[in-house]
């Protein structure tokens, strides 16, 4: 069976699309470039994840981790589901699957904020979305100068990113005060060449 002329034509080398060169993109069958990633797994860059936790931490728990990837000695594994286990009062890392799921982690960091964690999330800036207008909306916002490099990867990622704090307790909040659902600048330039 022939797998039909759209993808027939992947078969000759010369006809790749452009997003063959970007293996953190997903190709359509039409060869067109989607910002979609291959994973809703992005390993958090330690260089930033350390500056955060020197402003807002120590923190004590990775809500959505795996034991490869996780920033604290305690953290929750996908078997384990950290949006059926219970934050508080401890001060939560938070760099949540990037996929459809996204809005689940950010309501639950929100609640478990009413119950005294305090919680740091790394999230992708999609302003446009229910889950940014529903939840980020109300924390304290940094938007991310740059483009980070998750994990392993040599090349930035193809979308802007945030930092969204929630917390009850202001003092938990650092040295910079953030102002709730707004911007109050950004942490660290990720690279100095990109400036977009």
């Amino acid at each position: 069976m022939s797998p039909g002329p759209a993808l027939e034509k992947f078969n000759d080398p010369r006809k790749l699309p452009a997003c063959e060169a970007y293996p953190a993109k997903r190709c359509s069958p039409s060869g067109s470039v989607h910002f979609m990633s291959q994973t809703v797994e992005w390993a958090t860059p330690q260089d930033y994840f350390d500056k955060v936790n020197a402003e807002f931490g120590p923190f004590t728990l990775d809500v959505c981790a795996t034991p490869q990837n996780a920033k604290c000695a305690e953290f929750f594994t996908a078997e384990q589901d950290g949006l059926r286990q219970e934050w508080a009062p401890r001060r939560c890392w938070m760099n949540p699957p990037y996929g459809r799921v996204i809005g689940d982690w950010m309501r639950k960091a929100y609640e478990e904020s009413k119950r005294g964690a305090t919680v740091a999330c790394l999230v992708p800036a999609r302003t446009d979305t229910r889950w940014w207008h529903d939840y980020a909306m109300k924390g304290q916002i940094r938007f991310i100068r740059g483009r980070l490099k998750f994990g392993a990867g040599k090349a930035n990622a193809p979308f802007p990113s945030a930092l969204i704090v929630f917390t009850e307790n202001p003092s938990r909040l650092g040295a910079a005060h953030l102002v709730r659902g707004t911007q109050h600048g950004v942490v660290g330039d990720q690279n100095e060449g990109n400036k977009q």
